[in-house]
């Protein structure tokens, strides 16, 4: 063993210094030595920032402690005498042959280097340096070999890739062709359902005239009816009446002839009884001085409210109409909405009016009626009626105008029923049904007005 000191002048090897930071591989091996030797001190030998790491295994203190080791061994000269002396007795052949001068040719440059960097014989920056950039040139060498190794890699990757794009252009290509195919074929099928649409379109037309004919027969029919109902009706009046005197003159003690007159009259009675089962004719509920159309003392009329100085567009008259007896105001819905807040959704639209018509029923005591057009919606509304309001849709193929006149319709003539909408074609048609018409903006201002 070499002999080293811990005081005095430096030996030669520990006067020369390193210019360059320790490789990487270098200080690697040398936190290495230190991290084996470092179990051979006891906890006073250790420099004191070391200390904290003695009982670390030395796998684990070269991982945590790397750093401080090194710092440690470079401006600590007795802990370096102390770390070699462990390494000259764990590696004696090669911390000799670094002794004498003359490492061994077959040893690996880095740990050469590392005993040389920790025992510090003469020459020892040599050393160091020399397997620095013997490391180097390894690294680059074999960084070379792994980058021509990735080259050919990548040359054969690219070849395949070359070979297997052509082969996906082929297989696009044969699916491109037979995509035309298919499509010239869906081009052909989809002007064979056009044509057909336009016959089914052209069919279709042709049944709603002739459903609008069936349709205008019907009413034809229906009206026919009704005039028919009401000739029987007066028919039936006048037997009852002749039956009535008949019945009288028999109390009074008329004659046998007289009697088989009311035989007659009571036959012909069965008869008009047999015609009413038949045409299944309701009980009769309005006696006949009801039918005629005059003004009861307090009462108003329709034609009574339009013949004061109110303008058509005065919210007062609507209250003036509603306040009749009996009242019915029926309303088109979208009409209004579209009217006085078309901004809104459909929903709210209906939410908002169908709100302010149960406020004015409350205050009005009026039938109130909203109807709303069915083919506006996508979906059946799930809506529950505010109290005093009907809110009907109508039906499929059924506009909201034609509701509208069939209510007006089903109503008993003489009752006052308000419509309200700005369609002039809906306006005139429940005029001349008898309902008074009413803008949509009269409406409007009345709910305003609160």
């Amino acid at each position: 063993m070499v002999e080293t000191t811990t005081g005095g002048e430096p030996d030669d090897g520990a006067a020369e210094v390193l210019d360059r930071p320790l490789p990487d591989g270098v200080r690697r091996r040398v936190v290495q030595i230190v991290s084996d030797g470092f179990g051979g001190l006891t906890v006073a030998e250790l420099p004191v920032q070391l200390r904290q790491y003695a009982r670390f295994a030395p796998n684990r203190r070269a991982k945590f402690a790397g750093n401080a080791m090194a710092a440690a061994l470079e401006t600590d000269p007795l802990f370096r005498q102390r770390i070699a002396e462990k390494l000259r007795e764990a590696q004696s052949e090669l911390t000799g042959a670094l002794d004498s001068g003359s490492p061994p040719p077959a040893a690996d440059p880095l740990d050469v280097a590392a005993a040389a960097y920790v025992l510090r014989p003469p020459g020892w920056v040599k050393l160091v340096t020399a397997a620095g950039e013997e490391a180097l040139r390894a690294d680059a060498e074999r960084a070379d070999e792994e980058t021509r190794a990735e080259l050919d890699r990548l040359r054969e990757e690219l070849a395949e890739a070359r070979g297997q794009t052509r082969t996906e252009t082929e297989r696009l290509r044969t699916e491109l062709e037979s995509a035309k195919k298919e499509a010239e074929s869906l081009h052909r099928k989809l002007r064979g359902a056009l044509s057909d649409v336009k016959r089914g379109e052209a069919a279709v037309r042709k049944l709603r005239g002739e459903m609008e004919a069936v349709r205008g027969e019907g009413q034809a029919q229906v009206s026919a009816a009704e005039s028919e109902a009401r000739r029987l009706k007066a028919r039936l009046s006048e037997v009852e009446a002749t039956l009535e005197a008949t019945r009288r003159a028999a109390r009074e003690g008329r004659s046998v002839e007289d009697m088989r007159v009311r035989l007659l009259l009571d036959t012909v009675l069965d008869a008009a009884q047999g015609l009413r089962r038949e045409l299944a004719l309701p009980p009769v509920s309005v006696r006949p001085a009801e039918t005629v159309d005059a003004v009861e003392p307090g009462r108003m009329t329709p034609k009574d409210i339009a013949a004061r100085a109110l303008s058509e567009n005065d919210p007062a008259i609507l209250d003036q109409l509603l306040a009749l007896p009996q009242a019915h105001l029926v309303v088109d819905g979208y009409n209004v909405t579209k009217t006085g807040y078309p901004q809104m959704p459909l929903e709210k639209q209906r939410l908002r009016l169908l709100g302010q018509l149960s406020q004015l029923a409350a205050q009005t005591g009026a039938e109130v009626t909203c109807v709303f057009d069915g083919a506006e919606l996508a979906a059946p509304v799930l809506l529950a009626p505010p109290r005093g309001v009907r809110v009907l849709f109508s039906k499929p193929g059924v506009t909201a105008d034609e509701l509208i006149r069939q209510l007006v319709r089903a109503e008993p003539p003489g009752r006052p029923v308000i419509v309200v909408s700005t369609d002039r074609e809906v306006a005139d048609g429940v005029a001349k049904a008898g309902a008074r018409p009413v803008a949509s903006a009269v409406l409007l201002k009345r709910f305003s007005r609160g």
